[in-house]
């Protein structure tokens, strides 16, 4: 399945992936359907939606 990424953030960050989930909420409350996965390749968190969904 196709993906777009409308943000990211380090894995790292000493928040852990709290600040790509409140990425996704913001998005989720604009009724963008954003999800959060790990890239353990790039070491990122991403916030992604099915390719199409995000204007």
């Amino acid at each position: 399945m196709a993906r777009r990424i409308l943000a990211e953030t380090s894995a790292g960050h000493p928040r852990g992936s709290w600040p790509a989930e409140e990425q996704a909420q913001a998005f989720r409350n604009q009724g963008i359907p954003a999800t959060v996965v790990a890239d353990i390749r790039t070491d990122r968190y991403l916030v992604v939606v099915p390719d199409g969904e995000a204007s």
